[in-house]
């Protein structure tokens, strides 16, 4: 499909799905660790989506290729992802769904400070600075915000924090580095190739592997490793090459606040005043960071131009 400058019903539909995707898959790892334990569960499903995305590749007629000079870069790629959903699902087992989500999507706040020194084009604006401050305030309300009502854990909140840290790191290094000429789809085989060895070795380091799992504890296992990564995560990255990327991310801010809705709706979450403000703070802050001022003689060129 052709590049679009602006989104259409077809893509909003999907972009609203793949989202509504993600929100739901926090709740669904949280489900799933009362049978695995966090660590482990990470591992195995890194293990699996390993086949998942091979085979998405080989149909694409793109079968994966680990190119000698890649491997330092898809060493370090996979390894940041490792700590990222080690951070993310220990998160999910010590707080709140809602909670550990809108910190965990502050992501762009720490993505634009690295930027800003290591991404030639990635300067800090006035209105990017705004975006920074309104979501780092957010990202801080939600971690202070506790009430007697309130799930979870300050070390469950400062997890997910660093999961939103992880999440950065990977994409500076796959913007950084030579492995952006790669492509996305190879950058996840990287990540989920890299990271399965190493949360599988750590998860010992955790407590015992498995909790009480049950058959149903496997299809989520599967539907992790199959519709989540090896769907949603790459439907993503196939929206954002198609449209325009400031769009696309700025509908990030919608998956903190279904997050919230899900975590009430599924697991009977408290939902307090507070938290709604800090994740209205960091979807407002996503949005501004997100938003570009499109030059004139660049707004309609395809991606194969220049």
């Amino acid at each position: 499909m052709n590049r679009k400058d602006r989104l259409d019903a077809f893509g909003g539909t999907a972009l609203l799905g793949v989202t509504l995707l993600l929100a739901f898959n926090q709740i669904l790892v949280k489900w799933v660790n009362t049978g695995l334990q966090p660590v482990f569960f990470a591992g195995l499903r890194s293990a699996l989506a390993i086949g998942f995305v091979a085979l998405w590749l080989v149909w694409r007629g793109r079968p994966p290729q680990l190119k000698r000079a890649d491997l330092w870069p898809g060493l370090l790629i996979g390894t940041v992802f490792a700590a990222e959903f080690l951070c993310l699902f220990l998160a999910l087992d010590l707080t709140a769904v809602s909670r550990a989500s809108v910190i965990f999507y502050s992501m762009p706040v720490w993505f634009a400070l690295l930027a800003h020194f290591l991404l030639p084009g990635e300067r800090l604006t006035v209105t990017r600075l705004a975006g920074l401050a309104l979501a780092f305030t957010g990202t801080a309300w939600a971690i202070l915000s506790r009430s007697p009502e309130t799930e979870g854990s300050l070390a469950g909140d400062l997890l997910a924090l660093g999961g939103a840290l992880g999440w950065a790191g990977t994409a500076i290094v796959a913007r950084a580095s030579r492995l952006r000429a790669a492509g996305p789809e190879m950058q996840l085989f990287w990540m989920v190739l890299v990271s399965a060895p190493i949360l599988l070795l750590a998860a010992p380091l955790f407590g015992p592997l498995i909790r009480e799992v049950t058959p149903l504890h496997i299809v989520g296992l599967i539907f992790q490793s199959s519709i989540v990564v090896a769907g949603g995560f790459i439907g993503w990255l196939w929206l954002l090459s198609v449209y325009p990327a400031a769009t696309v991310a700025s509908f990030s801010f919608l998956t903190p606040i279904l997050a919230i809705f899900l975590g009430w709706m599924f697991l009977g979450e408290s939902v307090t005043p507070a938290l709604l403000w800090a994740a209205g703070l960091v979807g407002l802050g996503i949005v501004l960071i997100n938003r570009r001022t499109p030059k004139p003689a660049e707004s309609v060129r395809s991606p194969g131009e220049g």
